[in-house]
C-alpha cells in the first residue's frame, strides 16, 4: 500500500529542490550579466534617458533647466527652417547613398575575397577594413590634403598639369562639391565590423549547401548568391545593416572636418549630428538640442526596424 503522505512529502521536497536549482540558475545568469547591465545603464541607457527629459525643457548649461514642454519640438517642426531646407534633405542624401551604398559594396567585397586563398583573403580584408580604424584626424587631414583648394592640392594640381582648370577650385568650401567630397570619404571608410561580419558569414556556410543547389539546379554564381549565400548569412547581414544605419545617421564630423566650420559653408554638409551639436555646443542651447537627438534616435529606430524585417528570423 502506497503511503500517501510520504509521497506528498517527497513530492514537496522535490519541487522545492527545482525551485531553488531553478533560483541558483538564475541567480548566476543575473551575476555573469551584471556587468554588461551596469556599463548598458551607465553609458546608454541613462544617457539616453537624461536626454528624452532635457528635451522637454530649456536648459542653457548655466542655469537649472525649465520645463518647456513641447516647445522645443514644435519650434524644430515649425521654425527651423535651416533644418528642413537643408539639414534633413542633406542627412537622407547621405544616409540613402552611403547606408545602403556602404552596405553593398562591403557585402560585394566579403564575396569576393571569400572566393580566394586564406593568405591573399586576409591581407585585402585588413586594407579594407583599416580606413574605418584611422583616427578622425588622419582622414580629415588626409582627404583635406588630396581636396585641398590651392595648387598643391593633389585634385587640383592634377587638374592644373592637364589644363582642364585654370585656377585651383576649392573643393572644401564649395556647396556644389563639399557632400559629394563628403560621401566618398565616408564610402572609402565604410568597411567597419559589418563588412567582417559578413565575411567571416560566408567563409562559415557549409560547401554541401552549394553541392546541393547545384544538384536542385541552380546554374550560375548569382543564384548561388541569392537562394544560398544571403539566407544562410541573414544574422550576420543584419549586424551589418544596422551598423551601416546607425553609421549613416550619426556620421557628420567629417564635413565639419573637411571644411573646418560648423556650420558647414553655406549648410551644404550640415547633417543632423552638426546641428545637434551647433545648437548644444555652440549656441548652448542644450534642451533643443536634445529635442534633434531625440528625433534622430526615433529616425534611427525605425530604419533598424526595417533592416529586421528584410534580415531579420522568420520563425
Amino acid at each position: 500500500m502506497i503511503n500517501t503522505k510520504a509521497y506528498s512529502q517527497g513530492t514537496a521536497r522535490s519541487s522545492i529542490k527545482a525551485r531553488l536549482s531553478t533560483m541558483g540558475d538564475g541567480f548566476h545568469a543575473l551575476i555573469l550579466l551584471l556587468p554588461y547591465g551596469v556599463l548598458f545603464s551607465l553609458f546608454i541607457a541613462i544617457p539616453t534617458a537624461v536626454a528624452i527629459l532635457l528635451s522637454f525643457t530649456y536648459f542653457d548649461m548655466v542655469q537649472a533647466p525649465t520645463f518647456a514642454g513641447l516647445a522645443n519640438y514644435i519650434s524644430l517642426l515649425t521654425q527651423d527652417n535651416i533644418f528642413f531646407r537643408h539639414v534633413l534633405p542633406n542627412t537622407l542624401r547621405f544616409a540613402i547613398i552611403v547606408g545602403p551604398g556602404g552596405y553593398m559594396i562591403a557585402f560585394i567585397f566579403a564575396w569576393m575575397l571569400a572566393q580566394i586563398q586564406k593568405g591573399p583573403r586576409t591581407f585585402f580584408a585588413l586594407c579594407l577594413f583599416m580606413p574605418s580604424l584611422a583616427p578622425r584626424v588622419f582622414v580629415s587631414v588626409l582627404w583635406a590634403t588630396i581636396f585641398s583648394g590651392n595648387q598643391f592640392g593633389f585634385v587640383n594640381a592634377t587638374l592644373l598639369r592637364w589644363n582642364l582648370i585654370n585656377q585651383p577650385i576649392q573643393f572644401l568650401q564649395s556647396p556644389d562639391h563639399l557632400m559629394n567630397i563628403m560621401i566618398l570619404v565616408s564610402l572609402w571608410s565604410a568597411m567597419g565590423l559589418g563588412f567582417l561580419a559578413m565575411l567571416a558569414g560566408i567563409l562559415n556556410i557549409n560547401e554541401e549547401l552549394y553541392e546541393a543547389a547545384y544538384i536542385d539546379g541552380i546554374r550560375n554564381r548569382f543564384q548561388e548568391i541569392i537562394y544560398i549565400t544571403i539566407p544562410s548569412v541573414r544574422p550576420q547581414m543584419l549586424f551589418g545593416a544596422v551598423m551601416a544605419i546607425v553609421g549613416a545617421f550619426n556620421a557628420g564630423r567629417i564635413g565639419v572636418d573637411l571644411s573646418g566650420a560648423n556650420p558647414t559653408p553655406q549648410y551644404a554638409g550640415q547633417l543632423i549630428t552638426n546641428h545637434i551639436e551647433d545648437y548644444g555646443m555652440i549656441r548652448y542651447e542644450m534642451g533643443y538640442a536634445a529635442a534633434i537627438s531625440v528625433v534622430l534616435l526615433c529616425v534611427v529606430w525605425v530604419f533598424s526596424k526595417l533592416a529586421y524585417r528584410f534580415f531579420g528570423e522568420r520563425d
